[in-house]
Parts: C-alpha cells; sequence; structure tokens
C-alpha cells in the first residue's frame, strides 16, 4: 500500500453501514478510513485468488472429448433450425 494517499474518495454509507465501520476501526483503534481501504484490499485480493482458482481448475481439468470438425457446422446449423422451427 503506498505510504501517501494522493486521491480522494467520497462514500456515502447508509447509517447501519457507517455504525458497523466505525465499531470495527473503534475495535481496532484506527481509522473509518483504514477499515474501510483495508477492506477494498482484501475484496480485490478475494476476486484476484478466485479467478486463478477457476482458471487452474479449467487448466487441471481432464480432457473432453471433442468430436471431428468434419460436419460439425452443419450440425449446429440443424440444431439451430431445430429450434426455431420450436418456435413457430
Amino acid at each position: 500500500m503506498p505510504a501517501t494517499m494522493t486521491r480522494r474518495l467520497q462514500l456515502l454509507l447508509d447509517e447501519e453501514r457507517y455504525e458497523r465501520v466505525a465499531a470495527e476501526a473503534k475495535r481496532q483503534r484506527v481509522s473509518v478510513a483504514t477499515i474501510i481501504r483495508d477492506a477494498i484490499d482484501e475484496k480485490l485480493e478475494h476476486r484476484r485468488r478466485d479467478k486463478r482458482a477457476a482458471m487452474e481448475a479449467i487448466l487441471n481439468a481432464e480432457p473432453i472429448p471433442v468430436p471431428p470438425g468434419d460436419g460439425l457446422v452443419e450440425e449446429i446449423h440443424r440444431l439451430r433450425d431445430e429450434r426455431h422451427s420450436d418456435l413457430y
């Protein structure tokens, strides 16, 4: 985290959220701003970890059989036409 804060942000909270944040700040003996900055950092890091875990799961997944490409486009068109015929 940078030592010097260079951006100002106005954040509006409802009373219940503010009270929760203020209580946590008091409990930790830090500012409300510190609690909010830490929450932002934690949330963004959590999302980064989730994306990485999803990517790793995909890369580590067992391969699935894929039929040869011969006739695949025609099969897709046939299935699409069948689906559309159900609409009329």
